[in-house]
């Protein structure tokens, strides 16, 4: 495993060349997952780049080891990751469009069809961090939240965030919020807990017999791990913040107590949460009045145009009534699968409205196809009101004017 040693150039305005940097762990696709792991074991790593002859492959997250249950012996390059790539002239509100909509903390940039390096959306916060004064908690948390109590198991928790889309849950107990867990929580500590169990891994080749322990948890394992109660993966104490702090303040609290969220509270009571994902979803805010579309992997676009793409996202609002579109993200992604010559193509489009983020995903082959099986998922939802995000307080056209220009004309606070 080795670094790229860090690199940042310092250009006109706020783009992603602030940002970007070269320092970050890499490996190459035949290392093996089990010599992966020892690079998370700094907390700040929050993504791996896997290498091909010294070209960039792709990413291997935290999330990503700890779900995947892989053979410590499999090669990384098995477990790639292909996440949305930025160019080092993008602004920061695509930067923080593309890490929302691929669901990544971590994304290439790339120079010129040239690998660069790696932008990071601490490093987007902590750039912008100085502007966000314009703006407070208010603007970006999300009210009535789904809570859960300390004894509730991590098989309630798992379910509440799939039912909800969410990713944060606070642990109250009676009125007053204790903890917070985290996905990354429940699966780091489930990923943890089953290689307790393991018992080793197993010898390369058994002659005869049975290999005790090794890869693979035992029977009834995941069901303990399930009926654990949360108390004993969340995170405490909770770090909390009031609606009228300022954003910029909040967002540094979450660097200085090294933590994703915040617990919001009115009258020393828990009512909603914010997280960093609801900071940078604040970065896409934009105070033009036409759709905005952004497209990633528009190249597979081969028996469907954009236009099209941009009228079926349109005729979405238009059906479901009094939903506004405020920006709309398109990625696709091409497997290796084909069918009499057509590939499968992976279509996620992510809608941010002002009732709250619908994603739709789908597979086919095709764009076509697969655009239109994720347009009827996304229907679906839209329909049901399953937000991936709960529904944001939306600023007024005089705040959203204010914070558009912030990286263009607004002034930073000094740090």
């Amino acid at each position: 495993m080795r670094e790229f040693k860090k690199r940042r150039c310092k250009g006109n305005g706020m783009d992603v060349r602030e940002i970007a940097t070269t320092e970050f762990p890499s490996i190459d696709v035949d290392t093996r997952v089990s010599e992966l792991v020892g690079a998370f074991d700094d907390p700040t790593v929050k993504a791996v780049v896997v290498t091909d002859n010294g070209s960039y492959a792709g990413l291997v997250t935290q999330r990503q080891l700890d779900s995947a249950h892989q053979d410590p012996n499999t090669k990384a390059g098995s477990i790639l990751w292909h996440v949305a790539r930025l160019d080092i002239d993008d602004d920061v509100r695509t930067a923080a469009r593309l890490m929302l909509g691929s669901d990544s903390l971590v994304l290439p940039v790339y120079r010129d069809d040239e690998f660069y390096g790696v932008a990071t959306a601490d490093d987007l916060l902590d750039a912008v961090e100085p502007y966000l004064h314009v703006l407070s908690v208010d603007d970006v948390w999300t009210p009535e939240i789904v809570t859960v109590d300390p004894a509730s198991t991590l098989g309630n928790v798992l379910h509440q965030f799939r039912e909800h889309r969410i990713t944060h849950l606070p642990v109250v107990d009676g009125n007053r919020a204790i903890g917070v867990v985290s996905l990354s929580d429940v699966i780091g500590f489930a990923a943890r807990e089953a290689h307790r169990s393991q018992g080793g891994n197993p010898p390369e080749a058994v002659q005869g017999g049975r290999s005790h322990g090794g890869f693979g948890a035992r029977e009834g394992e995941l069901h303990r791990l399930l009926d654990l109660p949360v108390r004993d993966v969340m995170s405490e104490p909770v770090v909390t913040v009031r609606p009228d702090t300022r954003l910029d303040d909040a967002v540094r609290t979450m660097f200085d107590r090294e933590v994703s969220s915040l617990v919001v509270t009115v009258d020393d009571a828990p009512a909603g949460i914010a997280t960093k994902n609801d900071v940078l979803e604040s970065l896409t805010w934009t105070g033009e009045t036409r759709l905005q579309v952004k497209f990633v992997g528009i190249e597979l676009l081969d028996d469907i145009s954009r236009d099209e793409v941009v009228d079926m996202i349109e005729r979405i609002a238009q059906r479901y009534g009094e939903m506004r579109i405020l920006e709309a993200s398109v990625y696709l992604h091409e497997h290796d699968e084909k069918l009499r010559g057509t590939p499968l193509v992976l279509a996620r489009i992510r809608l941010f409205t002002d009732r709250g983020q619908f994603v739709g995903t789908g597979e086919g082959y095709g764009a076509s196809h697969a655009l239109h099986l994720a347009r009827n998922v996304l229907e679906r939802d839209v329909l049901e009101g399953k937000q991936y995000g709960q529904t944001k307080k939306h600023p007024t056209e005089e705040e959203l004017s204010k914070f558009y220009g912030w990286w263009l004309t607004g002034s930073a606070r000094p740090r």
